[in-house]
């Protein structure tokens, strides 16, 4: 039997409010960690919807919708999906007021023809619901109206102008701007989503196969979402800042209301240590003996704080009783969402973080003079 794991199974560990803090610390780590993943899951995926993870196209021309190096986009590694799109600016009317959006075409069915799905903020704004009419101005060489019926209300980001999208059929569009039904605006590409927070990574990869894409001496232009929506991107680094430095001051808090717990424990068995000493004990061997106490105390507190965290995560995921202002923070509810892989990392470090730190109090043991500390009693 392994004399230290024997002594540290008698030892108790009497520090609770050092326990306590580490459970808090914990469960603030896990949310923020949660928070911020699903910030940038719940915009990455209104990002992916909206406009897709990359665009193709070749300037202000109208492109082939079906070019001949469709088959080596598509053979591209991570591509999911490749559509046609046509963007195109428009004032839509209703209920006598005015508002200027982006009406983008996309691949549907015959039968939906003059229907069109609008992002939950251009509703609101222009009292609008499903079933209702609107007519729809767009501007070119002449002016061209369209009435579309209201088919579907969509959640979207509020980010100004990317919030004002409406989807409407692509052979719409295409009759709007006089142009045949091969013929588009620009290419989406949906990327799988291990592709997608490092775009311009995977681009850099895939930059010889994607400049051979050019027909008839055109070079088609490639862009990543990033590029697209340049200030969505700053604020959610920004959001990952600022968590990584909550991390950190987290597990700075629970390594020193450990490090204070475990002083309390080293004097309160400081007769015990020069006993152990007395009987051929190494330093080492005490430290170890106190540090396993310790070391079930803060998995104790991680598995309390991560088991709250996670209650609150599905709570919060499965109801959104916390509501945000969607004009500051993109969203209006607070998104979370669980990384398993991310959680467990992040459990990893902060419980080796707090290890190293309990080594400190750990120098204690080699003061203490077995002589003066053993009472014979």
């Amino acid at each position: 039997m392994n004399a230290g794991r024997f002594i540290a199974g008698k030892l108790r560990f009497k520090g609770r409010l050092a326990a306590v803090a580490v459970a808090v610390s914990f469960f603030v780590m896990i949310i923020s960690t949660a928070i911020s993943s699903g910030f940038r899951h719940e915009i990455r995926e209104a990002l992916s919807e909206l406009s897709g993870d990359m665009l193709i196209d070749s300037g202000e021309e109208p492109m082939d919708a079906r070019p001949e190096c469709l088959g080596a986009i598509e053979s591209v590694k991570g591509v999911v999906s490749v559509s046609p799109v046509i963007w195109k600016p428009a004032i839509i009317q209703g209920d006598g007021d005015l508002c200027g959006v982006l009406v983008k075409g996309v691949p549907a069915a015959d039968s939906s023809s003059l229907q069109a799905r609008i992002p939950s903020t251009l509703a609101s704004r222009m009292h609008l619901a499903e079933g209702d009419l609107m007519t729809t101005w767009f501007v070119d060489d002449k002016l061209k109206a369209r009435r579309f019926k209201v088919a579907s209300v969509y959640e979207s980001i509020s980010d100004g102008n990317e919030s004002m999208v409406i989807q409407v059929p692509i052979s719409d569009l295409q009759r709007v701007c006089g142009w045949s039904e091969d013929e588009a605006s620009a290419l989406e590409l949906r990327l799988e989503p291990r592709f997608r927070d490092l775009p311009q990574l995977w681009y850099k990869a895939e930059e010889v196969r994607f400049s051979t894409l050019d027909e008839d001496g055109a070079m088609l232009r490639v862009k990543t979402v990033r590029e697209r929506y340049p200030q969505l991107f700053d604020w959610l680094d920004l959001t990952d800042f600022n968590v990584s430095a909550i991390l950190l001051l987290m597990t700075i808090v629970a390594g020193f209301n450990m490090i204070s717990g475990l002083l309390i424990l080293l004097f309160r068995h400081i007769s015990t240590i020069g006993m152990l000493k007395s009987m051929g004990m190494t330093d080492r061997g005490i430290a170890g003996v106190f540090l396993r106490v310790a070391a079930r105390m803060v998995l104790l507190g991680m598995a309390a704080g991560n088991a709250t965290a996670l209650l609150f995560c599905i709570l919060q995921g499965s109801t959104h009783f916390l509501r945000l202002n969607p004009a500051n923070y993109f969203v209006s509810f607070v998104p979370v969402h669980i990384d398993v892989a991310l959680i467990l990392l992040v459990d990893a470090v902060a419980f080796a973080a707090i290890m190293l730190l309990l080594l400190i109090p750990s120098l204690f043991i080699s003061r203490i003079d077995p002589a003066r500390s053993v009472r014979v009693r």
